[in-house]
């Protein structure tokens, strides 16, 4: 990936219905270059896909929390992260470091909602322990990837 690809990505990121045509514009490149540089990153996974992003307060998700998950062995972990693959309120899954195993991002429309999921969580087996964290408010909540001309060091 070079810096023309990146100022692509800035670009998409800001406005993803831009056409090919103004990406190429700002960039310095023809209609086609433009189309055969997206068409690698999406086919690297670079591009993961484009979509709409949804204010969830517009469709009623006006409760988010984070619920820390432990697990009780590295076996059962397969089955609660394919049961949390499909439970669509929760909309990030990460495992991580420290006294839980994963951290999971949920909205759902109220309290009401989140409890009853939460309890779904609890009784996978599995399951040990959550621990929730319910946001009050998002001072800055992106889907912007921060972008850099060049690799990182590896002593910087």
């Amino acid at each position: 990936m070079d810096t023309i690809d990146r100022q692509l990505l800035a670009l998409l990121q800001e406005n993803c219905r831009l056409s090919y045509n103004e990406l190429g514009k700002q960039v310095g490149l023809s209609v086609s270059a433009v189309n055969e540089r997206l068409k690698k990153m999406q086919a690297t996974g670079i591009i993961r896909g484009n979509v709409a992003l949804v204010s969830p307060h517009a469709v009623g998700l006006d409760l988010c929390a984070f619920v820390q998950v432990l697990t009780d062995r590295p076996k059962n972990e397969p089955a609660v992260i394919n049961r949390i693959r499909e439970m669509r309120e929760v909309l990030e899954c990460h495992h991580i470091t420290g006294e839980f195993s994963y951290l999971l991002k949920i909205r759902t429309r109220n309290t009401e909602h989140f409890e009853t999921l939460v309890q779904q969580i609890k009784s996978l087996p599995g399951v040990t322990r959550t621990y929730t964290l319910v946001v009050l408010s998002s001072p800055k909540e992106t889907t912007v990837m921060p972008l850099y001309d060049r690799e990182p060091q590896a002593n910087a």
